[in-house]
Parts: structure tokens; sequence; C-alpha cells
């Protein structure tokens, strides 16, 4: 995709609404803070007043195709104006970070996380080595009956370590189960954003979550949030690689994942 043309803004850049911009919104400030910016990168002409109809998302497509994100990648050509699109036309810092504080807790969870990072199976795509071999027995499992996943397993003994250090009780529900731990968290009551709710309104992803993923056949991943930006998630894992895989071989801090892309959602015990 060959660099596309810095257009300066006019003015301060309207920040993120907060919700996903798309066909069916009124005529608002948003609407045609958008319809502006996409005639200013050429991406028009396009009336620069009116509700969000089907040649305005005609026009939001084709920048999409044109225009990379803010890391340089490729935008998803949906036609609807999420956290990542929104910056790509107005920039970063129209997309601000959430500035609640982290509870003592999930901020525990996330040093303990970042101090995991290099740990590799011995050898790799084992399943197995000593500090993998620790957090799989921290959930019950004896690491040499078999070959187990262990990316449930890691974020159970980061909250066990934090919540030892801080002297309470560990409120994350132990279990090995990717979409077990989602399930039994829904029926006890721990506060759940689910995937569709996450992509509507991004910044409601917070330091400390843990995201769940759907894999197919029962299978999942997860991991920690570490950060978040512009609808991009800084994100700590276990049993995983630089692509991702739920199978990987140790633990990653990635920089890739976006919140649309967590298909099932976000577990909270920032309130346990």
């Amino acid at each position: 995709m060959p660099d596309a043309p810095i257009v300066p803004l006019a003015a301060a850049p309207l920040p993120y609404p907060g919700h996903l911009v798309k066909v069916g919104e009124p005529n608002n400030a948003s609407v045609r803070a958008v319809r502006n910016r996409l005639n200013d990168l050429g991406c028009g002409p396009i009336a620069a007043t009116g509700a969000f109809d089907a040649d305005l998302k005609a026009v939001v497509q084709l920048f999409q195709s044109r225009f990379p994100d803010a890391d340089g990648q490729p935008l998803k050509v949906d036609g609807a104006i999420g956290p990542i699109t929104w910056a790509a036309l107005f920039g970063a810092e129209a997309v601000p970070a959430p500035t609640a504080s982290v509870p003592p807790l999930l901020a525990e969870t996330l040093a303990v996380a970042a101090s995991q990072i290099g740990v590799m199976e011995q050898p790799p795509g084992s399943n197995r080595g000593p500090e993998v071999d620790a957090y799989l027995r921290g959930v019950g499992i004896d690491p040499t009956e078999g070959s187990f996943p262990w990316c449930v397993a890691f974020v159970y003994f980061c909250f066990e370590q934090a919540a030892r250090k801080l002297d309470r009780a560990n409120p994350m529900i132990k279990t090995a189960g990717v979409l077990d731990h989602w399930n039994k968290a829904g029926q006890r009551g721990i506060p759940r954003l689910l995937a569709a709710d996450a992509t509507a309104k991004p910044s409601l992803v917070r330091p400390g979550m843990i995201f769940v993923l759907s894999t197919g056949g029962g299978n999942g991943h997860t991991g920690l949030v570490e950060s978040t930006s512009a609808g991009k998630l800084v994100t700590i894992e276990g049993n995983t690689n630089d692509g991702g895989s739920r199978e990987g071989i140790g633990v990653f801090r990635r920089t890739q994942r976006k919140v649309n892309s967590i298909n099932r959602g976000f577990i909270d015990y920032g309130k346990q």
C-alpha cells in the first residue's frame, strides 16, 4: 500500500464520540467532521452536511481502502468508523486512552505478568518447562500427565501472585479452560464486557481486564489487557507467539490485537 499524503487538520480534531459511527447516524457534529475530513483527504467530493447515509458509507470505504491505520496497517474496509478509523482520519490524539486509575489488584497482576515476559516452553511446542509447569499446577493440572494449553493458567498465576503480595484472596475463578472461565464468570456475576458492547464503545475496555477469544470447536485463547489506544490493545499473553496463536511457545507482549477482534469479550475483576 503506498503512503497516503498527509493533510494537516485545519483545527483541533473532534474527539472520538465513543461509539461506532455508521449508517443511520444523524446530521451531527461527528458526521459533519467526517464529511469535511474526507473531502480534505481527496476521498470526495461529498456534501459537507447530512446524515450518515449509503453515499457517505461508500466514501468511508474508499478512505479505508486507501489509508493505513496509525501503525501503518490496513484498515478494515467496512464503511463504519470505530476508533481505529477515527484515529486514521483525525490523528491518535483524537481517541484518548481511558484515564481511570487501575485498581491495586489489577495493577499488581499486570506487574507480575510483565515480569514473566520471555518465559519459554522447554522445549518449544511441548507445553512444558519449569515456569509453565508451575502455571499448570496452580490450576490443579499435573503437567506430567499430558500436554495442556496454559494461557488461562498463566493468567491465574498472575492473579494468585498479585493477591498474595497484597495479602488478599484471589478473586479469579480457578480453571484451565478459556470458555469455562467465561461461562462461570457469567454464572457467578463477575462483570463481563460483551464483544458487541466493547466494539461499540472501546473506551469501556480497561487495563487489567482479561480478554476472551473463542477459536472454534470449544477452544479459546485469553490474556491480560495491559493498555489500550485508539481501539488497539497491548496485551500480555501466555501460550502464544508473535503471531498470536493459542498454541504458542511462551509469554509475550503483543501490540496488534484490536478491540473488535475479541469475539467473546472481557472479564473484569477490578471490583472484586
